[in-house]
């Protein structure tokens, strides 16, 4: 007997494939509260150090929000940390002199000029996008070597610290509320539509936002009163995803990234999209760097140095593909969360660094093999190599025999 439409639906959106990196993050931070209670320790989820997680992850994920964008289009930007790193400089080097509203624009300004160079040379000249953004990497970070002089800076002016810093707080009444709501309309729209199974995979993500909204509200109330880049990231990632999901522009995203000739065939302008994932790409990291500046109101010359990698690192751990077409926006946050939860784990346990660079790269390596794994391509390429693999063993066999009886 077939199993029912919206059965199949959430069997499907809460499978290993869909909903891993959830239950990745969730069982790592069951691990670390047990040792962490083992050992005798302040609760791991206290909402302090909760908040503190999420504080730490908020830049890193922000950027890995956009750069699942350039992924699922078929491109990856390795620039987005230092181009961050050049805006951070840029905004603290005009915040004494003009004010904040300078600062910001110059910013956002120099993001943006960075994310239309690299979509010009990937996708008007040409070149290959590793090339461009490894290019534009050194370049932009000579450029912040050569402003800074091999010396730090800070800011007098302490407005962008206090911007970057503010915490701002959800009442829990409104929190209840608006969870209910993210629950209750999709499970209404489930009801009513006569597609059930994809209306089913539409309303998985509102409603356990929902639910978790809920439970935050009751049991974390604290939880609720975040710096202003976690709501920010907040704010991204349900605009970024509700893009993805329910508009043209994002079909038309994930179309250029699967097959970018078929869309160009279907009338889709591919140059368009794909520089348009550049342009905001870069304008993010301005953002992240404006914001990063701000919150330490300080600057170096080596600033998120190898930030790019923690980037790319968080959106393929939210099974983003590398080879465009594939990828969640929600999914690359829960990356970031991941890493930066080792992190703080490892920091709580008193592991040393050296440990957390192995585990986290054993993770990351991990979580590339299962999704490729669990795909249709990867179970067809695995299908394939055993049945070939089964196919040779009787001819072997057969050749063996004749040899023998000869």
């Amino acid at each position: 007997m077939p199993t029912p439409g919206p059965v199949r639906g959430w069997r499907r959106t809460l499978s290993l494939r869909s909903a891993g990196v959830v239950y990745a993050l969730i069982g790592l931070v069951a691990v670390l509260t047990i040792t962490s209670s083992l050992q005798g320790r302040p609760p791991y989820l206290a909402s302090v150090n909760l908040s503190n997680i999420l504080d730490q992850a908020a830049l890193i994920a922000i950027m890995a929000v956009f750069m699942t964008l350039v992924l699922i289009t078929g491109n990856f930007d390795l620039s987005v940390a230092s181009t961050a790193a050049l805006s951070g400089t840029v905004a603290l080097e005009l915040v004494d002199r003009y004010g904040v509203a300078a600062a910001a624009a110059g910013a956002l300004g120099t993001g943006l000029v960075v994310g239309v160079v690299n979509a010009v040379l990937v996708q008007k000249v040409g070149v290959n996008a590793f090339i461009v953004t490894l290019g534009t990497l050194t370049a932009v970070r000579g450029v912040v070597q050569v402003i800074l002089d091999g010396q730090s800076i800070a800011a007098v002016n302490p407005a962008l610290h206090d911007f970057a810093t503010a915490r701002f707080a959800l009442p829990v009444p409104v929190a209840i509320i608006l969870g209910l709501v993210l629950v209750g309309l999709p499970v209404f729209a489930v009801l009513r539509s006569p597609a059930r199974r994809r209306a089913v995979s539409a309303a998985a993500g509102p409603v356990v936002a929902g639910v978790l909204l809920v439970f935050v509200a009751v049991a974390q109330p604290k939880l609720l009163s975040q710096t202003t880049p976690v709501w920010l990231l907040l704010v991204l990632t349900v605009a970024a995803g509700a893009v993805l999901r329910y508009t043209v522009i994002g079909r038309n995203l994930y179309a250029v990234g699967g097959n970018a000739e078929a869309a160009r065939l279907s009338g889709i302008d591919v140059d368009r999209y794909k520089m348009g994932a550049f342009v905001l790409n870069g304008l993010v990291a301005g953002l992240a760097g404006l914001l990063y500046a701000g919150r330490f109101n300080s600057v170096d010359p080596t600033v998120l140095t190898g930030g790019e990698l923690t980037v790319i690192a968080a959106a393929v751990l939210g099974g983003t593909s590398l080879l465009g077409g594939s990828g969640y926006v929600a999914k690359s946050v829960a990356g970031a969360l991941i890493l930066f939860t080792l992190s703080n784990g490892f920091n709580v346990l008193n592991i040393g660094s050296n440990y957390q660079n192995v585990v986290q790269g054993g993770v990351l390596v991990a979580a590339a093999a299962l999704y490729t794994a669990t795909s249709s391509r990867g179970r067809a390429f695995l299908k394939a190599r055993f049945t070939k693999a089964s196919a040779e063993q009787p001819d072997a066999a057969k050749e063996n025999a004749v040899s023998g009886s000869r």
